[in-house]
């Protein structure tokens, strides 16, 4: 399947028209993070605090999302996602493979793809709130930013089919989502 990521040429900035909500700005620089921990080898609890003091909120340089900036994000939120992600980082991959085709496992993955399916899959892993239609809603936007081709798509139906196991009390009565993975 070639909505994993690899092929796919990236935009140069995530949902742009999206980043002055801070919720979304939280989920947008979790995921520049943990693919910043993952690429670097630095532990999540520096990233995060590289993140706070350098990268989100206003840039005096006005540096935007295409730069790396996150002018607004829900600081709480931020560090919330990307600690539960890189604690449970083992348990969500398992999750998380267990939803991928044998054809394309975890490492096969672009790194921003991953980055992104373990984010949605840390809001996603127990817990009731936000309801799991928003977290992929969330997370298929600024996977729309990142991503062009059928890796939005991709990330759909793995994030799809993961709350469908998670929350299925929130599906009940709904056919699933139709999209890859």
């Amino acid at each position: 399947m070639s909505g994993a990521g690899k092929a796919d040429r990236r935009r140069p900035a995530p949902a742009p028209g999206r980043a002055g909500r801070p919720r979304t700005g939280a989920r947008i620089a979790a995921v520049q993070a943990l693919y910043q921990s993952e690429a670097t080898g630095e532990p999540a609890e520096v990233v995060i605090d590289q993140f706070i003091r350098h990268r989100i909120g206003p840039d005096p340089r006005g540096r935007g999302l295409e730069e790396g900036q996150v002018p607004q994000a829900d600081v709480p939120l931020f560090a919330a996602i990307v600690r539960k992600a890189a604690q449970n980082g083992e348990t969500l991959d398992e999750l998380l493979r267990a939803h991928l085709d044998v054809e394309w496992p975890l490492p096969r993955l672009d790194p921003v793809l991953r980055a992104l399916l373990r984010c949605a899959s840390a809001e996603l892993w127990g817990g009731r709130e936000p309801p799991a239609r928003v977290v992929i809603n969330e997370y298929l936007d600024i996977a729309h930013g990142f991503f062009g081709g059928e890796t939005p798509r991709f990330a759909n139906g793995v994030m799809d089919a993961l709350a469908r196991t998670l929350r299925a009390e929130e599906f009940q009565g709904s056919a699933p989502r139709r999209g890859g993975g």
